[in-house]
């Protein structure tokens, strides 16, 4: 089924405002998506209708707002294909999910222990992994990116030992849009015994995601790169697991029985949710993720390829171009380069014409300076995007490397 993508459109009212005297052309979707009315709507219902701290509460207001926040658990349990709600910890995004772990993980590494990442990491999927190595004295090792932009699978393989105690890998590179074969590292890294975190932060609006199939550990996103709020996202972790590990912070709502001298702590998973949680988030991420279920994952990848075959096409008959990351494997995501031209000079020219991309490393600086760069222009895609921007988007490249060149 096609998607209605001039529907679709109206459901996202900032696409409708003008930049710089420009229609906005938004291709900065890896960053954050844009809100469609229905979130924002239920942001408003819950604060003028619901508004009430959840569990414990006996009122009214209280059973209902507690309702509401533990059924979109349930929902968000059920798409991502998790086994039980009881798996699904809230959280502020995918950065506190990975932080999260690799804190608490800490009671399982020891001197001369390992992780295992990728060459392709978020500064989110690296630095808490190196500082939790730098804790305990253990190493991180880092699996190479050819010059595709794909995980060097052979090498992979070589660099779990026995050693070995976390696999982190992101779903889809944000520099790159390298869909990783996740479902096979997971067996890899399973068959020596070794758990594995999954960033799905560029995946979860993209591509179908089952973390029982995939069979991964744990799973990490952000609604705000699906249509959602900024500030609430989602760690899930396999049951058997996060009843092994400590509680990351401490505080209301994660305690059973509290006294001056010992303290005893919630069932799942309650017991990593200290505090008072963002319920309007979560009602709100439910919501984001039910437009996406409406209109259909595949449709949206499908849709989303084609724009990226498309761009990726038509950019390429631009003089100095060279794209970066061309796995046979990406979505959503196009890095490039201009030979002579800075990237913050090309990314400001054509948000001078309504373009809106980013610049710079993407907060990935390993994996970029490993094709020998300082940064990349990234145009990246969403389901409201259009063939026509993708024409606009590559009319204002043009147009900015002759004044530059």
């Amino acid at each position: 089924m096609a998607l209605n993508i001039e529907q679709i459109r109206k459901d996202f009212p900032i696409l409708s405002r003008k930049v710089n005297g420009k229609p906005l052309v938004y291709l900065d979707n890896a960053a954050t998506t844009q809100k469609p009315v229905g979130v924002m709507e239920r942001i408003t219902r819950y604060y003028s209708e619901e508004n009430s701290n959840v569990h414990r509460g006996v009122h009214r207001l209280s059973q209902v707002a507690t309702e509401e926040f533990e059924e979109a658990r349930r929902y968000i349990a059920g798409f991502i294909g998790a086994g039980k709600p009881e798996e699904i910890v809230f959280t502020r995004g995918t950065t506190e999910s990975v932080n999260f772990i690799a804190t608490v993980f800490q009671q399982f590494i020891g001197a001369g222990d390992e992780i295992l990442i990728t060459a392709m990491e978020h500064h989110s999927n690296l630095v808490p992994w190196q500082q939790l190595c730098r804790r305990q004295n253990a190493a991180m090792k880092v699996v190479p990116v050819n010059e595709r932009g794909e995980l060097d699978m052979e090498s992979f393989k070589n660099l779990i030992t026995s050693k070995t105690k976390m696999v982190a890998v992101a779903h889809v590179s944000n520099v790159l849009g390298t869909i990783n074969p996740v479902e096979k590292i997971t067996g890899l890294a399973h068959d020596k015994g070794v758990p594995v975190l999954v960033d799905g932060a560029q995946a979860i609006a993209h591509l179908p995601v089952d973390v029982r199939r995939t069979d991964c550990d744990f799973y990490a996103f952000s609604a705000h790169k699906a249509y959602g709020p900024m500030g609430i996202g989602v760690l899930y972790g396999k049951e058997e697991w996060l009843n092994k590990l400590s509680p990351y912070q401490f505080g209301g709502e994660m305690v059973d029985q509290v006294g001056f001298k010992e303290t005893t702590f919630n069932v799942l998973p309650f017991k990593f949710e200290a505090g008072t949680p963002d319920v309007c988030g979560a009602l709100a991420m439910e919501t984001a993720l039910k437009y996406i279920e409406k209109n259909g994952i595949e449709n949206i990848r499908q849709h989303e390829d084609e724009l990226l075959e498309y761009a990726t096409r038509e950019l390429k008959k631009l003089r100095g171009i060279k794209i970066i990351g061309e796995a046979a494997e990406k979505t959503a995501v196009l890095s490039f380069v201009a030979g002579g031209v800075h990237p913050y000079d090309l990314g400001t020219l054509v948000d001078q014409m309504g373009v809106a991309v980013r610049t710079g490393h993407h907060c990935a600086q390993p994996l970029v300076e490993r094709f020998g760069l300082s940064g990349t222009v990234r145009a990246s895609f969403g389901i409201y995007n259009t063939f026509e921007e993708v024409d606009i988007f590559i009319r204002a490249v043009r147009q900015a490397l002759d004044m530059l060149r």
